[in-house]
């Protein structure tokens, strides 16, 4: 597989401005360091990861505006009656993602890897509850997670993934990167009582540049 297909697919489709193409593809050598540090701090291979040229959000409440960005996440999935899993990462969090953040990130859906293999080797996931909503269930379970010390004997690595996960990812730097559209009734842009604008209300985007 190729990782960089969905985001050259974006740039032919006009999504993706080539300006930012060119960024993602020179700065993906961070993502392949981090990968093999991965596999040397570990001794295990890491699953197959690739870049989507969006991004994601989570919210506790699907009635709030609240919500976290997810610069990658732990997707596993059917294909074959095989269970497969991949790692998502984010196009703005390659192009703008410091070499230590994206490493972070990187060893921590690995964790949530090694937690979702351990959870099928012991009988604990059956196949029904593999769906595309399954990746929040995990991330709602961080408590669960190996300790990082358990896993990695990579010093710097393990500095890098506490500092940036004590409770729960937070980047400002990379986050500023960021702009959020909302469509809540605060700053709503469509004021019609229809189906069509209470979706465009609930729809919070994102714009990275």
């Amino acid at each position: 597989m190729n990782p960089l297909l969905k985001v050259r697919n974006a740039l032919q489709n006009g999504i993706l401005p080539k300006k930012e193409y060119s960024l993602i593809v020179k700065r993906f050598s961070n993502v392949v360091s981090g990968i093999s540090r991965i596999e040397k701090a570990s001794g295990v291979n890491f699953p197959i990861a690739y870049v989507d040229p969006s991004i994601t959000i989570s919210s506790p409440n699907p009635n709030s505006f609240d919500f976290g960005i997810l610069f990658a996440r732990t997707i596993p999935f059917i294909s074959q009656n095989t269970l497969q899993v991949v790692i998502q990462v984010s196009a703005p969090l390659v192009a703008y993602g410091l070499k230590g953040t994206i490493h972070a990130i990187l060893a921590h859906e690995f964790l949530h890897y090694l937690e979702l293999i351990r959870k099928i080797s012991k009988m604990e996931l059956l196949s029904d509850e593999i769906s595309v909503n399954l990746f929040e269930n995990v991330y709602a379970d961080n408590e669960r997670l190996f300790d990082p010390r358990a896993v990695f004997n990579d010093n710097t690595l393990l500095s890098h993934i506490t500092k940036k996960f004590p409770a729960g990812f937070r980047d400002y730097k990379l986050e500023d990167k960021v702009v959020v559209v909302s469509y809540g009734e605060e700053q709503s842009v469509e004021i019609e009582h229809k189906e069509e604008a209470w979706e465009k209300k609930r729809r919070v985007e994102f714009v990275y540049y």
